[in-house]
Order: C-alpha cells, then structure tokens, then sequence
C-alpha cells in the first residue's frame, strides 16, 4: 500500500522546486513587455520565486486570498504565479484580452485582494481605480478612497522590474 501513497502534499511549488533541483542549469527563456528577450535558469527562478513569496507574506497575502494577474506570459508572470500558489493564496489568472467591464466583474466577484499586472494595463486597472470610490477592507468595514497602486519593486526589497505592479483591492463596490 506504501507504494500508493505520496510522501509528501501535491503543491505547484513542487514543480519548480524539481525543476530546480534536477533541471538548475536549464534555461527558461521569454521577451519582456518592453521587447528584450530574458533568459535565466529553473535555479534562479526558483530563488526569485521564494523571494517574491516572502515579500507577498509581509505585504499581508494570507493562505486563501485571491490574488489575480493581468500580464502577458513572462518571467515576472511565472514568478508571481508559483509564490502566490506556495503561499497558499489563490492565483487568479485574468485573461488581458477582455474589456475592462468584464475585467471589473471579474475581480469584483472572485473578490480578488490585490492585482498585479503589467504596465501595459496599467490603463485599465487605472479607470477601474478611478471608478471606484467605495472600498471595503478585509474585515467588510466600508473604507473611503482609492486602491492603492505600488510598484512591486518596493515591497520588501523584492526586485522584480517595473512592470508589475500591485493594486490593493480589499473589495471593488461600484
């Protein structure tokens, strides 16, 4: 029966981790939003991704919290998707290609915590922020004002590019 059993949880983290270990030196290789093409190994990702958890944990991402990206398929997206899921937070993927009213809906009902997206949504997210004057904190208590948008780059050291950024949304009301 021993042999049917896992010795360990089945977590995405796992992935990279194995990647990492048996596969360090492969090269992960994609162009950036600003056009430069990106090359680094499983092992340096593995190393940004633990690092890019950490700072998500003292941002305050909690086990269970929704977390959404809107970013093209990149390096800084990849990062963000294992330390999100490694956190025990939920990655929410949103797909670019929708209208912002649809992108709205989206966040409002999976009631996403915070947004990271790439700069080239920035105007999106920014007439969403715009839109909503009503916010509600974790704790469902109403909160006057706007999200708040910080570079990723700021929080906690963690250096990831300008690209993504973070839009603090406790809880969308329009």
């Amino acid at each position: 029966m021993r042999g049917l059993m896992m010795d360990r949880p089945l977590l995405t983290t796992a992935l990279i981790e194995y990647a990492a270990k048996y596969h360090g030196k492969v090269e992960i290789v994609s162009r950036t939003v600003e056009g430069p093409i990106h090359r680094y190994t499983y092992r340096d990702c593995f190393a940004r991704t633990a690092q890019l958890a950490h700072a998500l944990r003292k941002l305050g991402v909690m086990p269970g919290e929704r977390v959404a990206t809107l970013a093209w398929n990149g390096y800084r997206h990849l990062e963000l998707y294992y330390a999100v899921s490694g956190l025990g937070a939920v990655c929410h993927t949103v797909n670019p290609r929708l209208f912002a009213p649809q992108i709205e809906y989206i966040v409002n009902h999976a009631r996403d915590t915070y947004v990271f997206f790439d700069l080239t949504f920035a105007p999106v997210l920014e007439g969403l922020a715009e839109a909503h004057t009503l916010l509600f904190d974790k704790t469902g208590t109403l909160t006057e004002g706007r999200p708040k948008v910080t570079a990723v780059e700021t929080i906690n050291g963690f250096d990831s590019g300008s690209l993504l950024l973070t839009f603090t949304v406790p809880r969308l009301c329009g």
